[in-house]
């Protein structure tokens, strides 16, 4: 608040309030050339100019594309000449000895239809691609010479990279790469294939009413069995990583709330007059949650060993800080009057905490529970990443592969849906133990309409 003296002259209090005035406009100015001044700093300190530079846009659209949909693999072994087809090149993939897809014409010849004018003939001694438009490509390997490829005359184009010992081709209708021991073909398709039943069961390409049909005349066990065991998408395991991530966040933050409470009492005034333990005890707190969850799981992981346990133990750490420093601060809130209640009926000392404490300070703390239950579920993915366990273990694993990237994506949708689960659960719950789970009391008195009590 700005005043004047009433004492001075008209022309002393009109300087005053030019100056006044010119120093607010200063400010006005000040603030956001501060922020534009950081913000070209950091432009500069951070090189955004060379990240930009450094970005991939091809690869960024390959991982996209890798998310929802997957590839074909057709191998040719140069050095046998033997043809294999698989799904994503895994063996849980691979076609069965002498099946191929229609578009691959198995044979001593072996011709594949990329559609589109698009062909690639696997030769006895050579590669060979017809691309419509530009012509044909022919490689040659050779274990001595390396990859000899004839291309069209004139320019080399972007999409075709060609060096001694390896030719890429990457089209719209697919891709080609020569190498001196084997030349693979990639072609793209919508969706995640082989996700319901693999290749070796007997319920694989049947539809969903055939599926119901068998279903129904007893087989509804064998079906099951078969999606749960699918060896490439693991099902059964992934349902366990996603047990795993929930009992980890459920027993860190459960088991983080029992710790802080009793100690939050140390550290308040109107319940701990030692001012030294009620200093300890903040400084403890602010110890054990001014090192991130991340910290603590490095730090536990060396002393207990990787596994879930390991996790919830990290989330136990750095929530009991948290939860410390707000039960302390909600039971410094508490009205004293209720206290002094149930003190006059001769209740004892933990009585009184039981009867005219907890009840205060119940709903900070199961909103703050379940709250940080929500939040941990997602923290539990990356805890889980580093101890080993959860679903954050498969979504590491799948990444650095670089291989299946719609498990990838997959992984994350999971992830999703668990904390989307987390977050109408806790709501849900928070009502029924805050509020009763019925607004209608609330409603109508804000309707002004009556209503009865249970």
């Amino acid at each position: 608040m700005t005043t004047f003296d009433t004492n001075l002259s008209p022309a002393e209090l009109k300087l005053n309030m030019s100056r006044l005035f010119l120093r607010k406009r200063l400010m006005n100015f000040a603030l956001p050339a501060a922020v534009l001044a950081y913000l070209a700093y950091v432009f500069f300190a951070f090189d955004v100019p060379g990240l930009w530079e450094k970005a991939s846009l091809d690869n960024a659209k390959t991982l996209v594309s890798d998310s929802y949909s997957y590839k074909t693999h057709v191998t040719r072994d140069n050095r046998s000449g033997e043809v294999s087809v698989a799904v994503e090149g895994e063996r849980k993939g691979a076609y069965p000895d002498g099946m191929s897809p229609d578009w691959v014409d198995l044979g001593e010849t072996t011709v594949i239809d990329l559609e589109g004018g698009h062909v690639v003939t696997f030769g006895p001694h050579t590669i060979e691609y017809m691309i419509p438009g530009y012509g044909l490509v022919r490689a040659t390997p050779s274990r001595s010479a390396g990859v000899q490829a004839e291309l069209p005359p004139g320019d080399v184009p972007e999409w075709v990279n060609v060096s001694k010992n390896r030719l890429a081709i990457k089209t719209e209708a697919g891709r080609l790469t020569v190498t001196r021991n084997r030349a693979e073909v990639f072609r793209y398709f919508a969706g995640w294939e082989l996700f319901f039943f693999t290749f070796d069961s007997p319920y694989y390409g049947l539809g969903a009413g055939e599926l119901m049909q068998r279903a129904a005349t007893g087989e509804a066990g064998a079906i099951f069995q078969d999606f749960w065991t699918n060896k490439m998408w693991r099902h059964q395991d992934v349902a366990w990583a996603i047990a795993e991530t929930l009992l980890m966040a459920f027993l860190g933050t459960i088991g983080a709330g029992l710790i802080a409470l009793p100690l939050a009492f140390i550290a308040t005034r109107n319940f701990m007059p030692i001012r030294t333990l009620r200093f300890a005890m903040r400084r403890f707190f602010d110890f054990v949650r001014g090192v991130d969850s991340l910290i603590w799981t490095v730090v536990l992981a060396r002393a207990f060993g990787p596994g879930p346990l390991t996790g919830a133990l990290a989330i136990l750490v750095t929530d009991t800080g948290t939860f410390g420093k707000i039960f302390s601060e909600a039971l410094e809130n508490v009205d004293q009057k209720q206290i002094e209640g149930v003190a006059s009926t001769g209740a004892k000392p933990v009585q009184r905490y039981r009867f005219g404490v907890i009840p205060q300070v119940t709903p900070v703390l199961l909103s703050q529970l379940l709250y940080f239950l929500e939040s941990n579920t997602r923290s539990a993915t990356i805890i889980g990443a580093i101890t080993g366990g959860g679903i954050g273990l498969l979504l590491t694993q799948a990444i650095i592969t670089q291989k299946d990237w719609e498990e990838v994506a997959y992984y994350i949708t999971l992830i999703v849906l668990m904390v989307m689960l987390m977050d109408w659960f806790s709501g849900w719950l928070r009502r029924k133990l805050i509020s009763g789970g019925d607004p209608a009391p609330k409603r109508k008195r804000a309707e002004g309409k009556p209503f009865l009590l249970p």
